[in-house]
């Protein structure tokens, strides 16, 4: 059921003050004067965007705009609805921002601060809740209970995907979760790291095997970059894409999650560039579920799709990883650890998926503030 009703007032004063304006880009065959690109976007994302998602560069950049002015919205607005906030996400070809709530009095003042209001009964403390307990349950259970799951707050549940329904519904009863939140889907999804990847640009690591550079970082006057946990462990040396000694890895972390740095030596410089083009990155800045996102990768190059879910859990044979982001990306071996970037902003480390880049695939990615966090980093921006 829908929690009570509570003072409409005091809602609408809060979304107010945030000064919040609406959403000003909208996308179509021709861009209006005020549809300036939020960015420069470089040639072959443009082309990516236009082969994976059937969008003109004049769809492609409009959407891009919208999309980063949803990611600055929807955070307010998380804010201001508090605890019956229950996610966001944007829709459609011009990326419509929609942010649902348990609380059916707010929905006016969501509509006035510019995106489409959806009254939902689970709030996302719910649905996380939920999914710390499928987490720890997790754990315990038989390998093949679920491969993934994941808060899907446009379904307001949590999914879990599994080739064998029963054992997933088992590990559902045994977290001691709502029922109600969950949704168990019949899947064959299997995820497995793509450890010879390169997102950026390549490096070697010391006893072989290849990755790739995510995104340049800092940690205080040290350069780095950031990369999947998989590729390597702390100590583990890398060379670079030709060949000349590059660096150490400081920290890695897998499972668990999939996250690490690498300190590089004088002779490299670090820079706020994807592979592919001299387009820069200008921050961090999470995007919205809905929102493109486009892939750098040496082995299959740009690749684009959508932010399907956040919070996902994804069991790989070495074991569970927590927290990722699951994408209609496609990616293939020789893309692990690469950038993974939505307009400006850089999003996170290709992790790992299933499928390819001929019949298509899904691919889930690290996000990059929770490495930044974890190991006191800062993103190289220009």
């Amino acid at each position: 059921m829908l929690h009570r009703r509570r003072a409409f007032t005091g809602a609408a004063v809060a979304i107010a003050a945030l000064g919040i304006s609406t959403l000003p880009v909208t996308a179509g065959a021709q861009e209006a004067p005020q549809a300036k690109p939020a960015v420069d976007m470089p040639a072959g994302m443009l082309k990516a965007m236009e082969r994976d998602l059937g969008l003109t560069p004049a769809e492609a950049r409009a959407r891009v705009a919208n999309e980063a002015e949803a990611s600055k919205l929807a955070p307010k607005l998380e804010k201001a609805l508090a605890s019956e906030f229950s996610g966001a996400w944007v829709t459609g070809a011009t990326a419509e921002l929609v942010v649902a709530t348990t609380d059916r009095g707010q929905a006016a003042a969501i509509e006035k601060a510019g995106a489409t209001a959806k009254v939902v009964e689970h709030s996302l403390g719910d649905l996380n809740a939920s999914m710390k307990k499928l987490d720890q349950a997790s754990n315990s259970a038989a390998g093949d209970a679920a491969s993934v799951w994941y808060v899907d707050a446009q379904s307001n549940t949590v999914v879990v995907r599994s080739a064998n329904p029963a054992k997933a519904r088992q590990l559902v009863a045994a977290s001691g979760v709502d029922a109600d939140t969950v949704r168990v889907v019949n899947s064959s999804e299997a995820p497995k790291p793509l450890y010879d990847v390169v997102g950026g640009d390549a490096y070697y690591m010391g006893s072989g095997g290849r990755c790739s550079v995510g995104f340049s970082v800092r940690r205080g006057s040290t350069p780095g970059f950031a990369t999947a946990g998989h590729c390597g462990r702390a100590g583990t040396s890398t060379s670079g894409y030709n060949r000349v000694r590059q660096g150490t890895f400081q920290a890695s972390r897998f499972p668990g999650r999939d996250m690490a740095w690498v300190a590089v030596n004088s002779s490299w410089n670090t820079t706020p560039y994807v592979r592919g083009s001299r387009y820069r990155v200008a921050g961090s800045r999470q995007a919205p579920v809905g929102s493109s996102i486009c892939r750098s990768g040496s082995t299959t190059g740009w690749h684009c799709g959508t932010v399907r879910q956040h919070n996902t859990s994804v069991r790989y044979p070495q074991g569970t990883v927590y927290g990722v982001t699951r994408t209609s990306v496609c990616a293939e071996p020789g893309d692990s650890g690469g950038s993974f970037i939505s307009g400006s902003q850089a999003q996170g480390v290709t992790s790992g998926g299933s499928g390819n880049c001929r019949s298509g695939g899904t691919t889930y990615y690290q996000p990059l503030n929770p490495i930044l966090s974890a190991y006191g980093l800062t993103l190289v921006t220009g």
